[in-house]
């Protein structure tokens, strides 16, 4: 979808307006201490709050930074709202790290964040800055590809009101009003934001109705400012989490399996209540102080409160693994039945980051860290089973368990010039977390005796030191280049335990990240070129293996790797015309892969006979070798028009790199039309319609494999024929929201 220009990687600027009154000026007290500068000898893009707000029609965040280099996107319901995704250099979630105002965004457990729990959290947002590869070091899980460091948005300095609306395709549309005080008695200041997003989703049923608020109080007395702020949302999305086959894209692209009632095999209706729902709630309480000229510090205390569940409808399904005692009828014993099953989670997380910074004619310093505890208590209820004779309590639990997690870090990291235009970087970061599930997992153990629930005794301890350091040059007025060398750990994910072997323990992480770049700016044209060579030991991968009870489980890959070159440019070719390209060329591999498939027979007793496969060195699953963006942006006295590319070449669904189970390359282009003006009483009126996927493209941006192995024996001898059965999330063809902004 459409996205800003974000065409070098040192950040740019584009044309397009801003909906921020003028703001407080807090520069000269704020500590930015995850962020990189441009003496810092790493990739990263900026995207200023005007940036953002040009395109912030609705859809999620990742479809608003899309331009990234090396970036693409995913949604499930097919339309960029509800349940979406954006990974960099093919980086998925789990190993980007997210922080607003330096503080952690990503789930603890997971490592995942799920942008459909803050809605438009864009609307209020000062700026994102979106470092490749290791990064600067920073709070919370391991970036082992990108980060993503945002900023919420800062006081205006009058009153002001702000009335948006969206609406278009699949009945998407999007409500926001924003207000704000203004500075009150020189130093109070207040923001507040309401949102509502909904849609229908291109696919069947693929419904998300979210709900958003921000709201912030601050005080200003010149060296000190002391903000409160708290944000979240409630979603209410159906299930679009399972794709469709290959011959379905054909047929009925739009189709949903999800809340399907079957009777006999064939499919009879669709379970109404098929949803994912969820509230979370996070409060932020930051204090920054400037000493001296050269001394500042930044304090900031943090909460997030979640609570949300996920309910579905199962069809016939083994009694026992709900913890149901079978029933007998006139017809028999029936030890299955179609039932609705609730799982839910109820978390807390809390702590707190702090940071000192120096700033002197040579030095520039920041010691800075945090400490942060996180529970999320796991648990399973059976609401309802056909037809069952038997004692079901209201709410029968089935499964019961809980996560706990503390991690503490300390940063040390600064630049130091050698000479006039000669800079050196250091940055040094140890972090310490232990991790412990305990309790009663959601999975049956047919291993154990007596069969059991599987039970989860996880009691694990990590201590990380995490090391970069890098040269910049600025050697003449525009140019600049750099080399940096960083390393970053990362602790397994809680579905590495919970899906893992029964008797064994997934090992940590580790990534070794060497950087070059160069870079032109002037006031027409900019260009760079940043080349990089990513390492990667003990990677965790989904290989196809299960483990004892049947589930697909991730393993540890000794050697694999990412190396790639990203270019930018951007040409201002006119007053009025402008055009960015980037794109990025990569090899991603893992070296001497060993994949699994599962054997199938209809006669075979052994569920969960495999086979193991030599594949040698073999493309990383979801990572393209070819990412290009181009925007062309026209501007002209109030008019204005941006039309945005992305071509993406094939991606495999796992590591076997087969051409049937792979992701088509695909090229997209987005167009936004707009015309601002001016009214009496209003500050502006922006009106304007986007285009999405101009030219009704088919494609696809996610999927997985479902790939077996079929013997000419049922003893696993003569050929052997893998055959594949991929599943694919198509994406909507062309499609158009109109929107209109009245600023106050």
């Amino acid at each position: 979808m459409l996205a800003v220009a974000l065409m070098t990687g040192f950040g740019v600027s584009v044309v397009g307006q801003t909906t921020l009154p003028d703001t407080i000026e807090l520069k000269d007290v704020e500590v930015h201490a995850t962020r990189a500068s441009s003496h810092t000898p790493m990739a990263f893009t900026n995207l200023s709050a005007s940036q953002i707000a040009a395109v912030n029609h609705g859809l999620d965040l990742p479809f608003l930074i899309l331009s990234t280099p090396g970036a693409i996107v995913t949604s499930d319901a097919g339309a960029g709202v509800g349940y979406t995704s954006i990974r960099v250099r093919g980086t998925d979630a789990t190993r980007i790290n997210v922080t607003s105002n330096d503080i952690p965004m990503n789930d603890a457990e997971s490592h995942s964040i799920f942008w459909v729990n803050t809605p438009d959290l864009a609307s209020s947002l000062a700026d994102v800055q979106i470092q490749r590869g290791v990064g600067t070091s920073t709070n919370g899980s391991g970036a082992f590809g990108a980060s993503i460091n945002m900023r919420t948005q800062p006081f205006g300095r009058v009153p002001y009101a702000e009335l948006s609306g969206t609406y278009g395709s699949f009945n998407t549309n999007k409500e926001t009003l924003r207000a704000g005080t203004g500075l009150m008695g020189g130093h109070w200041a207040v923001d507040m934001r309401l949102s509502h997003i909904g849609s229908d989703g291109y696919r069947d049923r693929a419904s998300s109705s979210l709900k958003g608020y921000y709201a912030q109080v601050g005080y200003f007395n010149g060296a000190n400012s002391l903000r409160f702020i708290t944000f979240g949302g409630k979603e209410d999305t159906y299930h679009a989490w399972d794709g469709i086959s290959r011959a379905m894209l054909s047929t009925d692209r739009k189709y949903n399996p999800n809340g399907e009632i079957k009777r006999d095999g064939k499919v009879v209706g669709f379970y109404d209540d098929q949803k994912d729902i969820y509230r979370q709630t996070h409060y932020q309480l930051i204090w920054n102080h400037r000493a001296t000229s050269q001394w500042k510090w930044k304090l900031a205390l943090h909460y997030t409160d979640g609570y949300g569940y996920y309910q579905e409808y199962k069809n016939a399904r083994t009694l026992v693994e709900y913890g149901l005692t079978p029933f007998t009828t006139a017809e028999g014993t029936v030890k299955k039945s179609s039932l609705v099953r609730r799982k839910i989670l109820d978390s807390d997380f809390a702590g707190g980051v702090f940071a000192v910074d120096y700033s002197g004619s040579r030095l520039h310093a920041t010691l800075g860290g945090g400490y942060n505890y996180y529970t999320n208590n796991h648990h399973g209820r059976v609401l309802w089973v056909e037809n069952y004779l038997g004692n079901l309590a209201p709410d029968h639990e089935y499964y019961r368990n809980k996560g706990r997690k503390h991690d503490f870090n300390i940063y040390l990291k600064g630049t130091y010039r050698i000479v006039s235009g000669l800079s050196a970087y250091a940055d040094v970061q140890y972090r310490h977390i232990g991790y412990t599930i305990k309790g009663v997992n959601d999975k049956w153990d047919w291993t154990a005796s007596p069969e059991r629930m599987q039970t989860l005794d996880v009691d694990e301890p990590f201590d990380f030191c995490n090391p970069k350091v890098g040269l910049n040059y600025d050697f003449a007025r525009h140019h600049r280049a750099y080399a940096s060398f960083g390393v970053a750990h990362k602790e397994p994910t809680r579905n590495n335990y919970t899906d893992g072997p029964l008797t064994a323990r997934p090992k940590a992480e580790r990534l070794l990240d060497w950087e070059v770049g160069y870079n032109f700016h002037s006031s027409r044209f900019s260009a760079g070129v940043n080349l990089y060579y990513m390492k990667y030991h003990n990677q965790l991968v989904l290989n196809g293996k299960l483990n004892e009870i049947g589930e697909l489980m991730s393993e540890n890959v000794p050697d694999s790797y990412r190396a790639g070159v990203e270019l930018t440019a951007g040409w201002q070719a006119l007053s009025w015309l402008r055009w960015d390209v980037n794109c990025a060329f990569s090899r991603n591999k893992i070296k001497n892969y060993v994949g699994y498939v599962s054997d199938y027979d209809s006669d075979w007793n052994d569920l969960w006979s495999q086979t193991a496969i030599n594949a040698g060195t073999k493309t990383i699953a979801f990572s393209p070798s070819v990412v290009g963006n181009s925007m062309i942006t026209a501007s002209y006295k109030g008019f204005r028009a941006m039309l945005q590319s992305q071509w993406v070449s094939r991606q495999y669904l796992d590591n076997f790199q087969n051409k049937e189970d792979s992701l088509d390359p695909y090229f997209v282009n987005n167009l936004d039309l707009s015309y601002t003006f001016k009214l009496p009483h209003v500050q502006g009126i922006t009106a304007g319609v986007t285009v999405y996927n101009l030219f009704n493209t088919k494609y696809e941006t996610n999927g997985y494999s479902q790939t077996a192995a079929v013997w000419e024996h049922a003893d696993k001898t003569g050929s052997m024929t893998l055959v594949s059965d991929p599943r694919f999330y198509p994406m909507a063809g062309i499609n158009v929201l109109g929107h209109i902004t009245l600023s106050f």
